[in-house]
């Protein structure tokens, strides 16, 4: 879920995903695994992409928030 909340925040700042690394200071290939679902985020992480995202923290994980609870509705 983190994943695709995150694709979408980044293509909606109209970034790629190495723009997006290059911002946060990661590699590309680290946003990829994060936006598969590969990999989680730190809490520093986090904040390192919201401020490259130029989006606050809790708007995002309000997201990811709000598609967990519509998918439990769905069990």
């Amino acid at each position: 879920m983190f994943g695709e909340e995150l694709r979408k925040a980044r293509e909606k700042a109209g970034l790629t995903q190495e723009q997006l690394a290059f911002r946060a200071g990661v590699h590309r290939t680290y946003i990829s695994l994060l936006e598969r679902d590969l990999k989680s985020p730190t809490l520093n992480m986090l904040f390192r992409l919201c401020k490259a995202l130029a989006i606050p923290a809790g708007k995002l994980v309000a997201r990811i928030e709000k598609r967990m609870n519509e998918n439990r509705g769905n069990d």
